[in-house]
């Protein structure tokens, strides 16, 4: 099939400022909801022995790296609860919710007391706020995703859908321009001290400004449709019964989820510290390497969606996974010797391109895996449970291995993960010419969202 066999007319011009409006309100909201979420691993080489004191450097990051791992048990059960709000209730309300609770998140860690102010009970707080911001990112993740897929033309829906990681790596970009800021604005002692506290006071504020924004976007199209369900008996929208009837495209999200999230927290989250902690690197030299090479990885990921809006998912997804398996442990290890700004942001620019062709795509590949009834819900649950099994515990593995005195087995183990997805992705179909409403499935024959995964081309 041709790249235009599939596209739908150009919209007029009144229905492309609405996508817009639509992708950019989403956008900047999934923006600021992973700034927050981010910005606590961003910040924990400067806190983590305000909390954890007297104890190995290592030991001090394994702690926080814990209770960052913590929240993403979390997060399945916000994507259980908000994905089955967004079904039920629509896209926008799901929305501005996670931000609200992504806010007060924020703050409950901005006035958090140190372990010489009240023992113990700061790490906490830390450990309840990182529950609150793991449900809320939990529900982010598939409200965003399905949101963004939904508002986009349907031969465009790779290329709006990117915009979830571009927003994301943003939100990393964020907290690292804020970081690089302080370290130049303060000295050591007063970020360790007290300036650690500065990012988050400012993601509660930008989280304010966001709740106005989601306020006034509109509904999806596909969401509509559905809508009239609603108060009827036989109404299962959002429910674990309806995902059950689709059990296999919720075991395929699991499957290939596992690879990318473990290879896109080891190369952004992990990697300043491993910079720091295994290359020896100064911090700030480290952080100037994650930040240039994550600005890079945003500019990519819209050029990747569009290319699979042209020649299909599966291409980017396999490229992915066998660079990830095959590249990890020569990159990792050399990354371990790198002396250099320079060295070590050619190796982490290189992991970063074989990661975009995971992160670029696959909010569409799991959206147009469901029909709209349950389309949230099943991108949020098994997505959730693979990040908290895998996503979450990357850092902690890694620093764990460090600990032990084994370090290269992380690099196999995330070899490994890789090679589950690449298997998945060899075998799943290609989803892009999956028709996500009726009104899309009105021109062309294409297949409906939910089918028989048989059925899919």
């Amino acid at each position: 099939m041709s790249p235009s066999a599939h596209a739908r007319p150009t919209p007029p011009g009144g229905e492309r400022a609405k996508r817009r409006l639509a992708l950019v309100g989403g956008s900047l909201g999934n923006l600021v909801e992973w700034y927050d979420w981010f910005v606590y691993a961003t910040f924990a080489i400067y806190f983590a022995d305000s909390f954890f004191p007297g104890e190995s450097p290592t030991a001090q990051l394994m702690n926080t790296a814990g209770i960052f791992a913590v929240g993403f048990l979390m997060r399945p059960v916000g994507g259980w609860i908000l994905g089955r709000a967004a079904d039920r209730h629509g896209r926008k309300s799901a929305l501005t919710l996670t931000v609200a609770m992504m806010s007060v998140a924020a703050l409950l860690i901005a006035v958090a007391p140190t372990y010489g102010q009240a023992g113990y009970f700061g790490a906490l707080v830390l450990l309840l706020a990182r529950l609150l911001q793991g449900m809320s990112i939990g529900g982010e993740y598939a409200a965003s995703a399905t949101y963004l897929t939904e508002a986009s033309a349907r031969g465009r829906r790779g290329l709006g859908s990117s915009m979830q990681y571009v927003s994301m790596t943003c939100g990393q970009l964020l907290g690292l321009g804020i970081l690089i800021t302080l370290q130049h604005t303060l000295s050591k002692d007063e970020l360790s001290s007290w300036g650690w506290r500065i990012p988050f006071v400012l993601g509660a504020l930008f989280a304010v400004v966001v709740f106005w924004l989601r306020c006034r976007l509109q509904e999806t199209e596909a969401f509509t449709e559905v809508s009239a369900a609603g108060g009827r008996p036989d109404d299962t929208r959002g429910t674990l019964k309806a995902l059950w009837l689709h059990r296999r495209q919720a075991a395929l999200v699991m499957a290939l989820t596992l690879g990318g999230t473990v290879a896109y927290y080891t190369y952004t989250t992990y990697l300043t510290k491993y910079l720091i902690g295994s290359a020896g690197m100064a911090k700030s030299t480290a952080t100037l390497v994650s930040f240039t090479s994550l600005t890079i990885f945003a500019v990519l990921q819209p050029f990747a969606g569009a290319l699979s809006d042209r020649i299909g998912r599966r291409p980017l997804l396999i490229t992915f996974a066998v660079g990830c398996t095959v590249g990890t442990y020569p990159i990792m290890t050399a990354l371990r010797s790198a002396s250099s700004y320079w060295s070590a942001l050619g190796l982490s620019l290189l992991a970063l391109v074989i990661v975009t062709g995971y992160t670029s795509i696959n909010a569409a590949v799991k959206a147009e895996l469901f029909p709209t009834g349950v389309r949230a819900l099943g991108v949020a649950l098994p997505y959730g449970i693979a990040n908290a099994l895998f996503g979450g515990t990357a850092e902690y593995v890694a620093l764990w291995f460090k600990d032990a005195g084994h370090e290269t087995l992380f690099f196999w183990y995330v070899s490994g993960c890789a090679l589950v997805s690449l298997v998945t992705y060899v075998l799943m179909p290609d989803t892009r010419d999956a028709a996500l409403s009726r009104a899309e499935a009105e021109p062309g024959p294409a297949v409906a969202p939910g089918a028989p995964l048989g059925a899919r081309g």
